[in-house]
C-alpha cells in the first residue's frame, strides 16, 4: 500500500512538473510585476497569496493537460518517452481527473476575488486548455502559450484597479513577445522530432531565421517594457534592470547560436533570472 501511494504521489509529482519548476517561475514573475504595479508597490496578503497559488494550480493543471493530448507522441520525442501517461505510471483518466481537480482548486481561489476577476479567469482556463491542442493546427502555439502566461497580468489589473489600463496591456504584449522568444528555444531543442511526427512550432515556422526573429521578439519586449517604465515615470533601478535584461538576452543568443539543443535549453532555463530581475526592479522602484 505505501509503495503504491509513493508511485502515485511520483506519478503526480512527475506529470505536474513539480520536480521543474521553470514553468512555474515564468508564469509567477510576470503575474508579479502586474501585482506590483497595479497595487502600486503594496499589494495586499490576500490577492498576493490567491495569485500565487493560482499560478501553481493552473500551471500544473496545464501540464497535466499537455501531457494528456500528447500522449501518443510524446513516446516518439526524446526528451518526452518517459513521461507519466507514455510509461504507464498513470492512465488518460487519472490524468483527466487530476486536470479537473487544479482547475477546481483555481476555481476555489479565484471565487475570493472581485466578479470581474473571475469572469476573466474563464479565459485563462480556455487558454490554459486549448494550448496544447494548437500544436496539431497552427505553427504559432507559443502566441497561444503566451497569452495564457499573460493572462495573470490583465486579471492582476482588473482585481487591483477595478479596471484594465493601457498599462496592464502594454505588459501583457511584453511578456507574449518574451514568451514566444524563450518558447521558441525551447521548441529548439525538439526541433528535429517534431518534424518527424508532424508537431507544429514557431520554430519550424522560423527556420533559419529563427534566432533573428527571437532577437527581434527581445528587442520588442524590451522596447514595451521601456515604455511602461516611461508612463509610470520609474527612476534607475527599473532602467537598470531592463540594461541587465538586455545583457541576458545577448548571452542567450550567444548560447543559441549553434542550434544545440542542450545550449537552446540552457539558453530557455535562463529566463527565469530575466523575470526576476525586472520584478526586483519593480519592487525596489516602490521603495
Amino acid at each position: 500500500m505505501l509503495n503504491e501511494l509513493k508511485q502515485k504521489w511520483l506519478a503526480i509529482k512527475l506529470i505536474t512538473r513539480m520536480d521543474k519548476p521553470i514553468g512555474t517561475y515564468l508564469l509567477l514573475w510576470p503575474t508579479y510585476w502586474a501585482i506590483w504595479i497595479a497595487s502600486d508597490g503594496w499589494p495586499s496578503m490576500h490577492m498576493l497569496l490567491v495569485f500565487s497559488l493560482g499560478v501553481f494550480f493552473m500551471r500544473s493543471a496545464g501540464c497535466v493537460i499537455n501531457d494528456y493530448a500528447d500522449r501518443k507522441i510524446d513516446g516518439k520525442v526524446e526528451r518526452t518517452k518517459n513521461r507519466p501517461l507514455v510509461n504507464g505510471m498513470m492512465t488518460s483518466i487519472q490524468a483527466i481527473n487530476l486536470f479537473g481537480f487544479l482547475i477546481g482548486m483555481s476555481l476555489g481561489l479565484v471565487l475570493t476575488l472581485s466578479w470581474a476577476t473571475i469572469y476573466l479567469s474563464v479565459v485563462a482556463v480556455l487558454l490554459a486548455s486549448l494550448y496544447p491542442f494548437m500544436k496539431r493546427y497552427t505553427n504559432l502555439p507559443q502566441v497561444v502559450l503566451g497569452a495564457a502566461f499573460s493572462w495573470g497580468i490583465i486579471m492582476a489589473f482588473a482585481e487591483a484597479q477595478g479596471e484594465i489600463p493601457a498599462v496592464a496591456w502594454l505588459l501583457f504584449v511584453a511578456n507574449l513577445c518574451w514568451t514566444v522568444a524563450y518558447d521558441t528555444m525551447y521548441a529548439m531543442v525538439d526541433r528535429d522530432d517534431d518534424l518527424k511526427i508532424g508537431v507544429k512550432s514557431t520554430a519550424i515556422l522560423f527556420a533559419e531565421n529563427d534566432k533573428r526573429i527571437i532577437g527581434f521578439l527581445q528587442l520588442i519586449t524590451l522596447a514595451l517594457l521601456w515604455t511602461v517604465g516611461d508612463i509610470l515615470a520609474f527612476g534607475w533601478p527599473y532602467q537598470l534592470s531592463l540594461i541587465i535584461t538586455a545583457g541576458l538576452f545577448s548571452y542567450q543568443q550567444l548560447l543559441i547560436v549553434n542550434r544545440d539543443r542542450n545550449a537552446c535549453f540552457k539558453a530557455f532555463l535562463h529566463n527565469h533570472w530575466v523575470g526576476m530581475v525586472i520584478f526586483i526592479g519593480i519592487v525596489v522602484e516602490y521603495l
